[in-house]
């Protein structure tokens, strides 16, 4: 019998904890019922498996980020808000290894239309707003943003940066100011 007070929400949100603690790879519904000291069999009734934990756990954590970023987007445009948009992700990745891995996690195309994933999209593109970026322009800079963001988050994390100067946050304002800088000065379609 399943322990008083299981229920799907409050397993994700241990199952995120465990991320954080033990890396998103390793949480399988196995680990969930050794954490609460039940078995595999009780927790069947609120998860399916460990894809549908895990699944559970992306969609988490996609939208606590989504509810920091508009909570540092508000009353801001430009290059504050692209920052204020950046740190919160960067800041996230730091304090919630797991759930930002967890957040990378590719959806089925039904999971994800329902995700705050769309959240993010649409934040980003106030943001691009602000830069007065056409379409498709801005499907192109949002990808641009993700990739910068995803790809120095993932080499600090993975301790890429950890062998040379300058200290990484020293790299992630510069990166930031070169972005802002490419996004004032966006090459028009065709230009050489």
């Amino acid at each position: 019998m399943a322990r008083a007070g299981l229920n799907r929400e409050r397993l994700i949100q241990a199952g995120a904890e465990l991320a954080d603690e033990v890396g998103f790879d390793q949480v399988t519904v196995s680990a969930l019922a050794r954490r609460f000291g039940v078995t595999v069999a009780s927790l069947y009734s609120h998860v399916r498996n460990s894809q549908d934990l895990r699944t559970g756990i992306a969609l988490l954590a996609l939208g606590e980020l989504a509810d920091r970023a508009a909570d540092a987007l508000a009353g801001r445009a430009g290059k504050e808000a692209l920052t204020a948009f950046a740190n919160v992700y960067r800041d996230y990745a730091h304090r919630h290894p797991g759930r930002w891995t967890a957040a990378q996690l590719r959806l089925d195309p039904r999971t994800a239309a329902g995700s705050a994933g769309f959240r993010h999209s649409a934040m980003m593109r106030a943001i691009l707003r602000g830069y007065h970026l056409p379409e498709p322009d801005q499907t192109h800079a949002v990808r641009l943003l993700g990739s910068v963001f995803q790809g120095f988050v993932g080499l600090e994390l993975g301790g890429g940066f950890d062998h040379s100067p300058p200290a990484p946050p020293e790299s992630w304002e510069r990166v930031l100011d070169a972005v802002d800088a490419l996004l004032r000065n966006w090459p028009t379609a065709g230009a050489a």
